[in-house]
């Protein structure tokens, strides 16, 4: 999986549809090769770009877990927490 996208589901707040899309964007960039397509597939990448974003919060609402929601902030400090191991800091 390309490292960009993080888990979206079971987060307090719901993962925003800015949130969405930028995964779909980073999602439909890796498969496709390109991180901006030219003038000639622009249609065809927004297009994707949008169909993925639809399919990815469709599967995000219809996600169910019996797990407890999780928290941004306590997720972003064990990323930090990990990126500081690995990278030294």
């Amino acid at each position: 999986m390309c490292r960009n996208i993080r888990p979206l589901s079971n987060f307090e707040p719901p993962a925003t549809e800015d949130e969405v899309h930028a995964a779909a964007l980073q999602y439909v960039r890796k498969i496709s090769g390109s991180a901006k397509p030219s003038r000639a597939n622009a249609d065809a990448f927004d297009r994707a770009v949008a169909e993925v974003a639809a399919a990815s919060a469709r599967l995000l609402d219809a996600l169910v877990t019996s797990a407890p929601p999780k928290d941004r902030e306590v997720e972003a400090a064990r990323a930090r927490a990990r990126a500081a191991l690995r990278y030294g800091g």
